[in-house]
Order: C-alpha cells, then structure tokens, then sequence
C-alpha cells in the first residue's frame, strides 16, 4: 500500500513538473491543445496541461540574417554576380484580438521553409531590377536598387508573419575579361586626363613665357627710345652749340659727322685689331681736311673769344 501511495505521489509530482516551463526573454511559445492551436505564451513561467497541451514552437523574436549569391544581366549586357544579405524578424506586433492574424501564427504555421522562399523572392526582385540599369548605374545606385527590393518583398512577406528589416547589396564582382576590360579603360582615361594636364602645363608655360618676352621686348623698346630721344637732344644741344660759333648749318653738320668718325676711328686704333679702315674713296680726304682745318679755325676763334 505505500509503495502503492509513493508510485501515486510520483506521478503527480512528473505531471506538475511536465506541466512548468519558462519561457526565455525575446522568444515565444505557440502552444497546442490535442494538436489544435490554441494559444501564444510570451516570455515567462507558465503551466501547461501535461499530455493534452505540447509546446509546438518556439519562435525566436530576434532579428536574423541569411546570405545569398545571384548572378544578374545589366541593360549593357554586363553579367554581375552580386552577393546579397537579407535582416529579417518575426513580426511580433499584434495590431488584433485574434491570435490566428499574428505574425506569430502566420510564421509558424503558412510557410514550410519561410528562408528559402523569402529568398526565391528576393532573388526574383533583383533579377528583375538590374535589368532596368547599365552596369555603372548598379555600382552607383545599388543602395537605391537594394531598397526597392527590400520594400517589395517586405509586403509579400508581411502576409506571412515575417518583416524583412533590410537588403544589402555586399559585393558586386564582375567576369575577369570583363575587370581587365574596365581596368585598361580606366587606366586609358587617367593617361588621357594627365596629357591634358601636361598639355595644358606646357601651354601656360608658354603663354607665360611669351608674355615676359613681350614686356620684355616693350620696356627695351621704351628704353631704347629713351635713348635715341636723348642722343637726338645731345646732338640738338651740340649743334646750336656749334651754330652759336658763327659757322653755317651745313658745315655744322658735317663737323659734327666728322667728329663722330674720328671718335670712332680713336677707339677702334685703341682695339687689338690689326685692321686698317680705308675710305672707299681717297677723294674724300681732301675734304676730310679741310673738315680738320674749320674745326681747327673754330676751335682758335672760340678761344680768342
């Protein structure tokens, strides 16, 4: 009779101990009742009818992340391979009294292998996306592509218990002909971009250049205008010094010319060269002489006076 009462108290003690569970933070419990649904159990302890009620789920309330390569067709008929990740959570907000409308439920109980076809949606997004871009458009705007993806496929999987958080677009690689082709290309245009630069370089230098000659040439004919102008007022001064004298125009000049060649002929006896300047016409030295002698005469009155 006791081992009768003890076998009895144990079987109870392992019908209340089966019955107790604890529910962990950010999961839930879908409990069912003689295989019928029957209630959702959030995080906590609860108590369960042992052999009639079971646990048929738990559903884990964090967000996850699945990992997937596709490979898709530009509008340039570029073929990219693109390796894709996905966010994703059960929908937990519960917006009505009926259990059977939640997130909960639906996730459980309407998809069979829910990653698989949130996948084969995504898949079918994208494939039908990067057609609509050139292959430098997926590179500048995959962000935006990755987001019209994510929104259209999060609708489809709301009806399913599941909120895509977000798609990102990781990586896009491309064939290796077609990475040489873009490299040489790239590389063509950075060469290009350098001869111009050169070219434009060499050009302003020359611009440059040619300007400084010109202000140069400018001032050095300034200068030299200077000079002549100061020369022509010398020779002005000297000749109405020599008129002053009392001696005519004519014969002023042609002192003044005859002083200036034996200047001339003074500072060349003065010089290395062994060369002896000739008139071309031994004509002219009478004439010289008699330069020789006004000047003289000139040279005697003005000391008289």
């Amino acid at each position: 009779m006791f081992i009768f009462t003890l076998i009895i108290l144990a079987v109870i003690v392992l019908i209340i101990i089966k019955g107790i569970y604890v529910v962990n933070q950010q999961t839930a419990v879908i409990i069912e009742r003689l295989g019928k649904f029957n209630r959702i159990v959030p995080a906590g302890f609860h108590v369960m009818i042992p052999f009639i009620e079971r646990k048929a789920a738990i559903v884990n309330l964090r967000t996850n992340q699945f990992e997937f390569e596709i490979d898709a067709k530009t509008s340039d008929n570029v073929t990219v391979n693109m390796e894709i990740a996905a966010q994703y959570h059960v929908s937990f907000s519960n917006n009505t009294s009926d259990p059977r409308q939640s997130g909960l439920y639906k996730s459980y109980y309407m998809l069979q292998r829910p990653i698989q076809q949130m996948e084969s949606y995504l898949i079918d997004a994208l494939r039908s996306s990067i057609p609509k871009y050139t292959l430098d458009e997926v590179f500048e705007k995959k962000d935006d592509i990755a987001s019209d993806v994510n929104a259209t496929v999060h609708d489809m999987m709301d009806e399913y218990g599941y909120d895509l958080v977000s798609t990102l677009i990781t990586s896009i690689k491309l064939p290796a002909d077609v990475e040489n082709s873009m490299n040489k290309i790239n590389s063509a245009q950075r060469e290009k971009i350098a001869a111009q630069s050169l070219a434009e370089a060499e050009r302003i230098k020359i611009v440059t250049e040619a300007k400084a000659n010109a202000e140069a040439m400018e001032q050095a004919g300034i200068g030299i205008a200077n000079q002549r102008k100061a020369i022509a007022e010398g020779i002005a001064t000297s000749l109405d010094t020599i008129k002053e004298s009392g001696v005519s125009t004519q014969e002023a000049n042609e002192l003044f010319l005859f002083t200036q060649w034996t200047d001339m002929m003074e500072k060349f006896s003065k010089s290395k060269s062994a060369t002896v300047v000739l008139p071309s016409d031994f004509r002219t030295s009478a004439s010289m002489f008699e330069q020789m002698l006004t000047a003289e005469n000139v040279r005697g009155e003005n000391n008289e006076v």
